[in-house]
């Protein structure tokens, strides 16, 4: 298909807002026709459009971890399963387009008139709060991806328009939560639908060739102002490290290590001098490093831009294979996609700190404190299991305080209303609150974070996947560092300390208190 040549900056901004807004209504159907609280009230999914060759078009403004991550997904489903219209494939595998196993990717083509070959494809992929594993929630402290769920490689979910009933018996029979699991694939199926819905009714009134075109006009947009914005940075090699508490299995601390090259207007973002894979989940694969990396040189750039494909062509990403920033089967990986891709940001933040001077803020809190628990409901009789992120606070600005107890940088979800939660979970909430003084000082002082305790109803098993428990958030210019994190188990009226990384059963009655970190400071404190 010939593409035209000529564009205009005005149509160019139509198409941007009709693939965006595509993306967006995928999001709004998913998130309305979804089960879990997880997916419905804290919106933990993304959604994008991609055009016929694979390429990321346009994501909505969902997860930033997904940036770089789902367009692997997309090629790896493209890659392993021929495509008919009708067709749905799903995956969750880490080591083939995924990223965590919770993470479920839909994949599905859209054939526009009587086309053979997929004219787009459009995309979700959403956080289920459990796929099985060892512990519910599916977040658990693993040394083996084995431990963490049912994995799944690309294969067809939906056929010719009809569900593979024995596809989905299969998953569903390895969840312990398996009426909400069908609901939420359902959601995402009609998410994907919405898509090409509206991708069909852009090719009747623009045309096949105008719509194609633009998507390849748009990625070249965002891929010159990405150049522009590292074109505006001095040349030169920049180096930055920080490190992980731990993995949970009692190796710790662990070193992430970056060095920016920056060459013009491109950049080598090397992580050589990373330390191993480790034992323990919090080894990360190559897309959620790429992700982040992505995420980190999108918003270097001035003013928004679109997220697609263009933007990663400038770079180039270096993670050695074997260690925690590109791990290899059959490592274990579930807090690598919510907590070592955090650490990855405020490692290449870091280095950018030190090229970009009074442009780049202060490290966040740096941790998804991912809470999870399971049990039987004693009402209903029926397994229940919930997955949340918890915000914290963001590193001050050069030019401002930090805002607290705010979603930052790889998650941008929301929380669980607590209405929701109690009407849903046996637990209560029983604190709810701002951290103050956690955030570090400085001219502009860190964000603060929050303070989160949740009592059992019923004897459930519980676990925490966190770090910035030891290595609190740095501070920039002078600013002070973050109050570090902590977790703590109330039974009886006795507190015991759990540390970053722990899994245990509780009893009713037991409180369990997650802080969060305060985000780092920026500047020296004029009272210093």
């Amino acid at each position: 298909m010939t593409h035209t040549a000529t564009w205009d900056p005005v149509t160019l901004e139509v198409f941007r807002n009709l693939f965006y807004s595509a993306a967006e209504e995928m999001g709004v159907t998913l998130c309305r026709t979804s089960f879990s609280p997880n997916i419905k009230e804290r919106r933990d999914y993304s959604c994008a459009v991609f055009d016929g060759d694979g390429n990321m078009v346009a994501q909505g403004e969902h997860m930033p971890v997904h940036l770089g991550s789902m367009p692997l997904s997309v090629e790896a489903a493209i890659e392993h399963v021929p495509m008919q219209r009708g067709d749905v494939v799903i995956v969750n595998d880490p080591f083939c387009g995924g990223t965590h196993l919770p993470d479920i990717t839909l994949v599905q083509p859209v054939h526009v008139g009587d086309d053979q070959a997929p004219t787009f494809y459009v995309a979700n992929r959403a956080h289920h709060s459990d796929v099985g594993g060892i512990t519910p929630g599916s977040m658990p402290l693993s040394n083996s991806i084995y431990q963490e769920g049912i994995r799944i490689p690309p294969l067809r979910l939906v056929h010719k328009g009809e569900v593979l009933k024995d596809v989905l018996d299969l998953i569903l029979a390895n969840v312990r939560t398996p009426v909400e699991r069908e609901g939420d694939l359902t959601a995402q199926i009609a998410s994907n639908r919405t898509g090409e819905r509206r991708l069909i009714a852009m090719t009747d009134r623009y045309s096949v060739d105008m719509v194609t075109s633009y998507m390849g006009h748009l990625q070249d947009y965002a891929e010159r102002m990405t150049r522009e914005a590292i074109a505006a940075i001095p040349d030169g090699e920049y180096r930055f490290e920080d490190c992980m508490d731990d993995d949970g299995q009692g190796n710790g601390p662990l070193r992430i290590v970056v060095t920016i090259s920056i060459r013009g207007d491109e950049a080598r973002v090397d992580f050589t001098g990373t330390c191993d894979q480790v034992q323990g989940s919090v080894n990360a694969i190559y897309a959620i490093t790429l992700s982040a990396v992505m995420y980190c040189f999108r918003v270097i750039v001035p003013f928004a831009i679109p997220s697609n494909r263009g933007t990663i062509r400038p770079l180039e990403v270096i993670a050695p294979e074997g260690t925690l920033v590109n791990a290899r089967l059959p490592a274990a990986v579930a807090g690598g996609n919510v907590e070592t891709s955090q650490r990855i940001v405020d490692v290449v933040l870091g280095a950018l700190a030190k090229a970009m001077p009074g442009k780049i803020p202060a490290a966040s809190y740096g941790t998804m404190s991912n809470l999870t628990f399971g049990g039987t409901d004693p009402e209903t009789g029926e397994d229940f299991a919930y997955y949340e992120t918890i915000a914290g606070g963001m590193g001050a600005r050069p030019n401002a305080d930090g805002l607290d107890a705010t979603h930052c940088h790889m998650t941008n979800s929301l929380n669980t209303p607590i209405e929701a939660f109690e009407h849903t979970y046996p637990y209560r909430i029983r604190r709810y609150a701002i951290r103050r003084g956690s955030g570090g000082r400085g001219r502009f002082r860190g964000g603060d974070g929050i303070v989160r305790e949740l009592e059992a109803l019923c004897r459930s098993q519980v676990t925490i996947l966190s770090d910035r428990r030891v290595h609190a958030p740095y501070g920039l210019n002078g600013g002070e560092p973050g109050t570090s994190g902590r977790n703590t188990l109330i039974t009886h009226g006795e507190e015991r300390e759990l540390g970053g990384k722990a899994s245990m059963w509780v009893e009713a009655g037991s409180v369990v208190r997650v802080e969060t970190p305060g985000g780092g400071g920026y500047g020296q404190s004029e009272h210093s």
